[in-house]
């Protein structure tokens, strides 16, 4: 089978819901007939090829073939492909032409997911991909003290990291998050609600941070800079008074019914915040998708979920549109002198535009580089012993640009990111997170 390829489209791309709970959904013979469709549409197009390890894999299945086309690719060989997607969504909404409204109806991220989708639900899935992706139960586990520094010990042991790499797939040279026994929201607990908000635009100038497992587990300093930030621009936050994972890690996983269970679980909670006058965010990019796209997409009928929805902002967006409104103070005390912006994918995604690069811009004595470039981490593939390699391919060019910019500060909004690429840097600098550096030159 050929395909010729023919002009996209130049209208804006539309996102159809996920139809999911369609039995048709899980129809073996009826997604490999769209996964050759779409491959084949691929194939003859090929401008996603720099993106991630998805396209040159099937390119090469194609290159490698009988009949050097999609219908010469064994079927069993289909799942490669699927393995090295991470749903970063920046092929739909960067490269691809034939997204809809235009009549091929291409959406190569959610067609990946559905065969994640069946793959979970019609094979054994790893033991490690599954406690990988439960990182609410991990993080409570290896958050307990003594435990966490137990954990953290164990993960700079050269010995156990080949052991870890032999038993359970994990990369010896991966970098792998530490965890506190003091975690965001016992740091946060005391937050003063009494300082009256001021709206401005869309904005209710007040906000409630969901904490993320990874910022609250793992890196509670963000949260608290985060804070103070929006404390010195006279924006109270709070926090929800429970919440889980938003669900991305078991997204990707194709766990679908676990995100369901999530969703039931973080959504109402964060509506009934909304309803109490209160914006919503996070600075963990993907779960502000997971609010602002994801869930909506899986859930369009649910109006809790559309409520979240409209409330959910980043950070920086945030501040940008209060920035729009004359509300934003902009006393820094100091420069930052030259810093590399990582985008992360899942900000770029949101249609937000570059607001963090436009915020840091905004102080004296700053200069922004503005990489856009995936990192390759995404949370569980740059850890696993067989995708590895190619996370540390993909990061390069964003290593090789810090290196000929040789930056003051450099940093990502995806703190998995950043420190995937300061592992990569290998030269003993550590990333900052954005909001850090705002409460740096804001001297707070």
């Amino acid at each position: 089978m050929t395909t010729t390829v023919r002009e996209g489209s130049l209208e804006a791309p539309i996102r159809h819901p996920l139809n999911w709970r369609d039995p048709k959904f899980y129809d073996e013979a009826d997604l490999l007939r769209e996964m050759e469709r779409v491959f084949d549409i691929c194939h003859g197009c090929r401008r996603c090829v720099n993106l991630c390890q998805s396209f040159p894999t099937l390119f090469d299945l194609v290159d490698a073939s009988d009949t050097l086309e999609v219908d010469g690719v064994k079927k069993e060989d289909y799942w490669k492909v699927v393995e090295h997607c991470y749903l970063c969504d920046l092929c739909y909404m960067t490269k691809c032409p034939y997204v809809p409204p235009h009549e091929w109806n291409l959406d190569f991220p959610h067609l990946m997911l559905r065969a994640k989708a069946w793959h979970y639900k019609s094979r054994s899935t790893r033991l490690r991909d599954k406690v990988l992706t439960s990182t609410d139960a991990v993080g409570r586990l290896a958050g307990i003290p003594v435990v966490a520094q137990t954990v953290n010990a164990v993960n700079r042991l050269p010995a156990a990291r080949k052991m870890m790499e032999s038993v359970a797939g994990i990369h010896r040279e991966a970098w792998l998050p530490e965890y506190t026994s003091r975690p965001l929201r016992r740091r946060l607990k005391r937050l003063p609600e009494d300082t009256p908000a001021e709206p401005a635009g869309r904005t209710r100038g007040k906000v409630a941070l969901f904490a993320t497992c990874y910022m609250n587990r793992s890196e509670p300093g963000p949260g608290e800079d985060l804070v103070a930030v929006f404390a010195h621009n006279g924006i109270p936050v709070t926090l929800a008074e429970d919440e889980r994972c938003c669900g991305m890690p078991k997204l990707e996983l194709g766990d679908l019914d676990s995100v369901e269970r999530l969703k039931d679980y973080n959504v109402p909670r964060l509506a009934r915040l909304v309803d109490a006058g209160w914006d919503l965010t996070a600075l963990i990019p993907s779960c502000v998708l997971m609010f602002k796209q994801e869930l909506p997409l899986m859930f369009p009928d649910d109006p809790l979920v559309q409520k979240v929805k409209e409330a959910f902002y980043d950070p920086f967006e945030y501040l940008m549109l209060r920035h729009k409104e004359g509300k934003l103070k902009t006393d820094f005390k100091r420069g930052l002198g030259k810093v590399v912006y990582h985008a992360a994918c899942h900000q770029r995604v949101q249609n937000i535009g570059p607001k963090t690069k436009e915020l840091l811009a905004l102080i004296p004595d700053t200069q922004i580089e503005m990489v856009e470039r995936c990192s390759g981490h995404d949370g569980t593939y740059a850890v696993k012993k067989e995708f590895h390699d190619a996370a540390m391919k993909i990061v390069r060019p964003v290593v090789n640009k810090l290196n000929q910019v040789k930056p003051d500060h450099y940093g990502s909004d995806c703190a998995l990111a950043g420190h995937h690429i300061g592992h990569a840097r290998a030269d003993g600098s550590q990333p900052e997170h954005p909001i850090s550096l705002l409460r740096k030159a804001y001297g707070i």
